[in-house]
């Protein structure tokens, strides 16, 4: 080999070995934007976004109203109803709309009459601020109890409600939750019968309506089932409503977990999806709202 060949070589080389930095990133570093001086606000909207607020607790709720406002996103949930019309009069909508709580759900049927007039009642409420969307759980595994009779007593309860839901054009929105982690009282929920996320879309497919989806968690399904994207793709017909949150710790959707998340967002735009994906992750940086801010940088794909 004469001296130009060699030099040729490593050239090439060279440039090759340039190059295998930056195609070799993660897509959570190559597709966030380059950070500046200014502080970032949405730009892209293509994800409509929107904030949990107990995730902020003890920031006030007009407090993170003005943050969310100031950021760009575009909705607010979580949040005690006395809030609505201030989050409204601000521009933004109430993305999701509470009932009964994730313990005492439908699987025993003692919650019934609770949980009907819960879900009415937020139905209602959903019709005076313009919301689409109303939450519902299953509730706790009750010991004894066999998976069918709790799921068809998960039937009955929402079959009661689902026409009125129906009526109003409000879906009811089921959430999964994850039974493994046992470290905070809202990082995991030890004892959630829907605690599998196929299970919570067989009872979708089995309550028939347009108007009953899945709220697909992207943190607790990463836990229980994993295989997000792919889950996403075969079932999106099924999903009414997303939440994030980086695993583990349900903290920021940073270096330090593990979630794709700008990955997560592109296959859900990809299926068409147009309604909120809300940011559900408890802050662990000193500032808060540069957490709020970052998280909506990163899903602003």
């Amino acid at each position: 080999m004469n001296r130009q060949q060699s030099v040729s070589r490593r050239t090439a080389l060279a440039a090759l070995l340039a190059a295998i930095p930056a195609a070799s990133q993660p897509l959570n570093a190559r597709s966030r934007p380059a950070r500046t001086d200014e502080p970032f606000r949405i730009r892209n909207k293509r994800i409509h976004q929107s904030v949990m607020g107990w995730c902020f607790k003890p920031m006030t709720v007009p407090v993170l109203i003005d943050h969310c406002v100031e950021i760009g996103l575009e909705g607010i949930e979580g949040i005690d109803r006395k809030f609505y019309p201030l989050a409204r009069s601000k521009g933004l909508q109430i993305s999701l709309v509470g009932s009964h709580g994730f313990a005492a759900g439908p699987v025993d049927r003692s919650n019934h009459e609770a949980c009907e007039q819960a879900l009415t009642s937020a139905i209602d409420a959903a019709v005076e601020f313009e919301a689409k969307r109303v939450i519902t759980f299953t509730g706790m595994s009750v010991r004894g109890m066999s998976d069918a009779t709790a799921e068809n007593n998960c039937l009955e309860l929402w079959r009661r409600v689902i026409s009125y839901a129906e009526q109003h054009d409000i879906t009811l929105c089921l959430e999964h939750l994850n039974s493994k982690d046992d470290s905070h009282p809202m990082k995991g929920h030890p004892g959630y019968f829907g605690d599998d996320v196929e299970r919570c879309f067989d009872l979708v497919r089995r309550m028939d309506s347009p108007n009953f989806k899945l709220l697909f968690d992207v943190y607790h399904v990463q836990i229980m089932n994993g295989d997000v994207i792919r889950r996403i793709r075969q079932n999106h017909s099924l999903i009414g409503h997303y939440h994030t949150a980086g695993n583990p710790g349900r903290r920021e959707l940073d270096q330090l977990q593990e979630i794709n998340y700008p990955a997560v967002m592109q296959a859900i735009l990809d299926t068409g999806y147009s309604d909120f994906v809300a940011q559900e992750f408890i802050p662990t940086w000193d500032d808060p709202v540069k957490s709020l801010r970052h998280a909506a940088e990163i899903c602003d794909i």
